[in-house]
């Protein structure tokens, strides 16, 4: 009966974790052709959840050119940065040598949730995706109403381009090079 009313009691406090939603971006589709592809990610407000102005998500790592075409719903301001804006509770991978892409709401209205937002959508040189990271602040709807609320998930981004692989592939060149070299000299 122990056991029972302990397991309980821990189903419902992960229930309790999991309802705590926030804005959870999605990548939609990935369009266009080289040099140019309009990566295009839809973006949700959980029930329980408000978007009041100031509030935002960030994708990290999206690529290594700072995109510099977007497009984001009225009432949302885009902005890139090589090292967050990451919100206070959460402890996102962030490489400083990709750039982040940001969409903070600058609307005056609030927005309840649970809402679909919007496509949001950055323009890069490659289709090909890998899983990253992605972070939200929004403010919570219900007592504590007000309160900011950080939520960290795993969203599709590019592939670095290949001028990130540049040092790696100079790494495994200079190995290749040198490692004939130092077998002969130690036999």
């Amino acid at each position: 009966m122990r056991k029972a009313c302990v397991l309980g009691l821990v189903t419902f406090g992960l229930s309790i974790i999991v309802a705590n939603g926030d804005i959870i971006p999605t990548l939609s589709s990935v369009t266009g052709s080289s040099p140019n592809f309009t990566w295009n990610y839809s973006a949700n407000v959980t029930v329980d959840e408000t978007i009041n102005h100031g509030d935002f998500f960030t994708i990290y790592d999206f690529s290594s050119i700072m995109p510099t075409t977007h497009s984001e719903p009225v009432g949302w301001t885009f902005s890139t940065a090589l090292v967050g804006p990451t919100p206070s509770l959460v402890s996102p991978t962030d490489n400083p040598s990709l750039w982040n892409l940001t969409w903070t709401y600058s609307g005056t209205a609030a927005i309840p949730g649970a809402t679909a937002l919007g496509m949001f959508s950055a323009v890069t040189n490659t289709d090909q995706l890998k899983s990253g990271q992605f972070t939200a602040e929004a403010s919570r709807s219900n007592a504590p109403t007000g309160t900011k609320i950080d939520n960290i998930g795993n969203v599709s981004v590019p592939v670095p381009e290949s001028t990130d692989l540049l040092p790696l592939i100079g790494v495994c060149a200079a190995a290749l090079f040198f490692a004939p070299r130092l077998r002969r000299q130690h036999a």
